[in-house]
């Protein structure tokens, strides 16, 4: 099982989700300079079990899951659709809203989004961290997003599909004064502008 991390926003999570203990055990995991407040303040250890939809994972493995990378698909999606892809995004280091980095005068809408893994519940319960700020952090359960044609969209969802990787269409681009994502999700709408 691969909690769906990613690369981006890995040390956050460790510190907001285990516990202060691995502070002193690891005293090289973490800037010396940073603020003890904010050094692994949450409450598990790496072996404590969470639930992942009925079965028990070590939070460890939730956290720590390797990234996976998505080069084949992208080259499928290049080789076939190049000439209709307007744009990619890999949302690290940004979250949900680091679209708004690349466009102008539109609204991106994201009202189909996948359900939030259960790593991004957990990273909320002990972070406490508002669900609009997480969507601005987290990639909350998917990482790559495609932007072309509505045309051509279910052809990449069933080439990243052919690759084992759950794809869907989140949301679409309109017309918009200046840049904005709205996020609608089970916890709140959100708009970032």
């Amino acid at each position: 099982y691969n909690g769906g991390m990613g690369s981006n926003g890995l040390t956050s999570a460790r510190h907001d989700v285990f516990s202060h203990a691995y502070a002193s055990i690891y005293p090289d995991s973490y800037d010396s300079n940073t603020s003890e407040d904010v050094v692994y303040v949450g409450s598990k250890k790496l072996t404590s079990l969470v639930d992942v939809g009925g079965r028990e994972v070590a939070a460890g493995k939730l956290v720590l899951s390797p990234t996976r990378t998505y080069l084949p698909v992208l080259k499928q999606l290049l080789d076939e659709l190049k000439p209709h892809i307007h744009g990619l995004i890999h949302n690290t280091g940004g979250g949900q809203s680091k679209v708004l980095k690349f466009i102008s005068d539109k609204a991106v809408i994201k009202d189909n989004l996948f359900p939030i893994p259960p790593l991004f519940q957990l990273i909320r319960e002990e972070s406490g961290t508002d669900w609009s700020e997480m969507y601005q952090v987290f990639n909350m359960g998917h990482r790559l997003e495609v932007y072309l044609p509505e045309a051509f969209a279910e052809r990449a969802v069933d080439i990243a599909r052919a690759f084992l990787i759950d794809a869907r269409i989140i949301g679409r681009v309109e017309q918009g004064q200046g840049a904005s994502v709205e996020v609608f999700s089970p916890h709140g709408h959100f708009v970032y502008r």
